[in-house]
């Protein structure tokens, strides 16, 4: 019998353990063996021993750092698993809009039997394989302890600096979202960022783009029959052009319809007529400076900060130097931001928390003005999560009189 181990005990390695016979978990948090209501045994990273370990499978966002990672000998990610098994499926990854895009496409797609899954919330184990499409969110986590399974269709979003504390460096994380090129075969198509065009070797049909526009030309989309602007454009046109790949169709009246999400350029009311935008969603540089420039003819109330994963964010702050901006700094890193906004004269308020963020922009903001929440950062340093933040941003709006 294979044993195995599953690394973390979170809802990815749950989904899994239904896969094979009496696995064991190994959890960082877990400090005393104890056996679950479904009868896994679930015991202390501490105790983990190669020698007693045939197939080992971790949580995506176990770091490789992680004294797990290291001992594990026979390491494989949750998309290995399916590697054999999966029905056609498109992987979608990038930086930022990797939700948003995936959401769009299983909007198009479901009319053929799709369904979304990977790190949009549902495992793959818990996916019907039966389906005619899986439409995978895929993170750089996942993609680098892959190396078996990879995509029939790869459309991959541009990569700016994020989570560099968990691979190492800019470099690293690039490799990993164009690991997946590797694997590819004839046949399959990839669409991928012209950044890339002369480090990118794939078997599969390259599709480079530079911009919004030059998708548009590709696939002889018009944009001006897609209601959808700035950085949600880029996220319609990929899941068009995925569409217009497998079945030959361009539904503007479909993607349309399609409703995005909270927390992600948000658009608010306060009592006053006056406008705040949440956009929480925001957790590295690039997904806020996308934000800044919906809002370029606005004096911008930006509210920044948390945990920056330690990425450089003088990009940042180069950008905001020539914008109408005072920016409010919240969060664990909201020091080194005030240290920036000297460095670039950019206009800056130190506050506690977000919610005395809320009051000082409150007291300043006129109309015709735009106060956002867009962090370039994450929130756990705080919050419980991005939702949680975004929540208490708009919990604290309702307030205001």
């Amino acid at each position: 019998m294979q044993r195995v181990s599953l690394f973390g005990y979170g809802k990815t390695t749950k989904a899994l353990s239904k896969l094979f016979k009496n696995p064991i978990f190994y959890d960082d948090k877990c400090t005393k063996p104890f056996i679950d209501e479904d009868g896994f045994r679930v015991k202390p990273a501490s105790e983990f021993n190669p020698s007693y370990s045939d197939l080992e499978i971790p949580s995506p966002g176990i770091a490789p750092s992680n004294a797990l990672i290291k001992r594990a000998k026979n390491l494989i990610s949750e998309y290995d698993c399916f590697a054999h098994a999966a029905p056609l499926c498109v992987w979608i990854s990038g930086t930022n809009g990797k939700t948003t895009t995936t959401q769009m496409m299983q909007h198009l797609l479901k009319d053929k039997g799709s369904l979304e899954g990977g790190n949009i919330g549902t495992p793959l184990a818990d996916l019907d394989q039966n389906a005619q499409i899986w439409i995978l969110e895929t993170s750089s986590f996942t993609i680098h302890y892959t190396n078996k399974a990879s995509p029939n269709i790869y459309v991959l979003l541009p990569i700016t600096p994020d989570h560099l504390s968990w691979h190492g460096d800019m470099d690293e994380y690039v490799k990993a979202k164009l690991k997946p090129l590797s694997k590819m075969r004839e046949g399959e198509v990839a669409i991928i960022p012209k950044a890339y065009k002369d480090v990118v070797t794939s078997s599969a049909y390259t599709i480079f783009y530079e911009d919004e526009k030059d998708l548009a030309k590709h696939f002889d989309i018009d944009t001006k029959r897609v209601n959808f602007k700035g950085a949600f454009l880029m996220d319609a046109l990929l899941a068009m052009a995925v569409d217009k790949i497998l079945f030959d169709r361009v539904n503007y009246e479909k993607i349309n319809s399609f409703v995005i999400d909270p927390h992600r350029q948000e658009e608010l009311s306060d009592i006053k007529g006056r406008l705040w935008v949440n956009d929480t969603k925001a957790t590295n540089l690039d997904a806020t400076i996308v934000a800044m420039k919906r809002y370029n003819d606005f004096f911008v109330h930006l509210i920044l900060g948390g945990d920056d994963k330690g990425v450089d964010l003088n990009e940042l702050f180069i950008f905001l130097k020539n914008c109408n901006v005072k920016i409010y700094n919240i969060g664990s890193n909201k020091d080194k931001l005030s240290d920036l906004a000297k460095k670039y004269a950019v206009e800056f308020e130190l506050c506690k928390n977000l919610s005395d963020a809320v009051a000082k922009i409150d007291r300043s903001l006129k109309n015709g003005e735009v106060a956002l929440l867009s962090p370039a950062a994450a929130s756990l340093d705080e919050f419980k999560s991005y939702a949680h933040r975004g929540d208490q941003f708009k919990d604290a709006i309702k307030e205001l009189r």
